[in-house]
């Protein structure tokens, strides 16, 4: 059974089709990246299969049963954290998770043991009486994502979590929602930062205009594409005839010479570097540093979406 089951979801803005049959399969357990430029109907996507946005067609499950905006039963084992941090700057974080806790647990005592999971598992202890307006981004993203996970969800969707945090901010949300889904959380996580995805997911879709164009594990999407590893080699100097050389190499799909350092681009292949270093030593170029290095998945994202300016 797939816990997010879409099929054939069309949603329009009068002329414009932000989905346009579009389908999406996530099964229990999974850390499932969802990727695509702005406006590609990520955000729409997420918001139709949770019901707060109305769409033209299309069927929507979760948990093996027909989504609809009166499924409070569904509703209540999902966890939403936001691009944009929602909390009361009213309440203090312990009286803002307790409140999020609340739209799902009514029993006051089960709530108060949550609460207390939910803070130390962000490592708030020390900033429980504290409101929102005294606490650095970084605690604010965690106090978001507390919010969202109070009440132990079984489906959570993480839309841009780390945006403008420190790098300690961002392993430790990382490695809080790998922690959340080895205790049994599914997780659906959209972010622009590729290393992120590359590190935790386990399945990815890459999606434009409204459409899958992509879908699989990280190792499965880099081997769609052409690229199979660039290769930096640093020289001296490197004249045209000689580029050329390298530029006809069989597995060789581009090359170029900054004037530090020798770029090529290649397909898969086992000598690859061996290939580019015998043609400059055949021509008597002496060598510095050298890189080789597979294709990440930012590669893959480009060459499928594209390298143009999005709004």
């Amino acid at each position: 059974m797939h816990i997010v089951d879409v099929n054939n979801l069309v949603k329009r803005y009068k002329e414009v089709v932000a989905l346009d049959h579009f389908d999406l399969h996530i099964e229990p357990g999974e850390v499932f990246g969802l990727l695509g430029p702005n406006g590609s109907g990520k955000t729409t996507a997420i918001n139709c299969i949770l019901q707060l946005l109305t769409y033209d067609k299309g069927e929507i499950k979760l948990f093996g049963e027909k989504m609809t905006p009166t499924r409070y039963d569904l509703k209540r084992k999902i966890g939403i954290v936001p691009q944009n941090v929602a909390v009361f700057e009213e309440l203090t974080v312990r009286e803002n998770i307790d409140y999020f806790c609340a739209l799902y647990v009514e029993d006051k005592q089960k709530r108060r043991s949550l609460v207390d999971e939910a803070i130390e598992f962000v490592g708030l202890e020390d900033y429980t009486k504290f409101r929102p307006r005294k606490l650095s981004g970084g605690l604010l993203r965690r106090l978001n994502i507390a919010c969202g996970i109070a009440h132990k969800p079984e489906l959570i969707f993480f839309d841009e979590p780390t945006v403008a945090v420190d790098p300690q901010s961002r392993n430790s949300i990382l490695e809080g929602i790998l922690r959340l889904n080895r205790e049994g959380s599914t997780v659906v996580y959209t972010s622009h930062y590729m290393e992120e995805v590359e590190e935790i997911c386990t399945r990815i879709m890459i999606m434009d205009q409204g459409h899958a164009l992509a879908t699989g594990t990280n190792d499965e999407l880099k081997a769609m594409i052409g690229t199979g590893e660039r290769i930096r080699v640093e020289v001296n100097a490197l004249d045209d005839a000689l580029l050329g050389t390298v530029r006809a190499l069989p597995n060789v799909l581009g090359a170029t010479f900054d004037g530090t350092a020798l770029e090529a681009a290649c397909t898969n292949g086992t000598h690859n570097v061996s290939d580019v270093l015998g043609v400059l030593a055949t021509a008597g170029v002496a060598t510095g540093r050298i890189y080789a290095e597979p294709p990440t998945l930012n590669d893959v994202f480009l060459e499928i979406t594209g390298k143009a300016l999005r709004d």
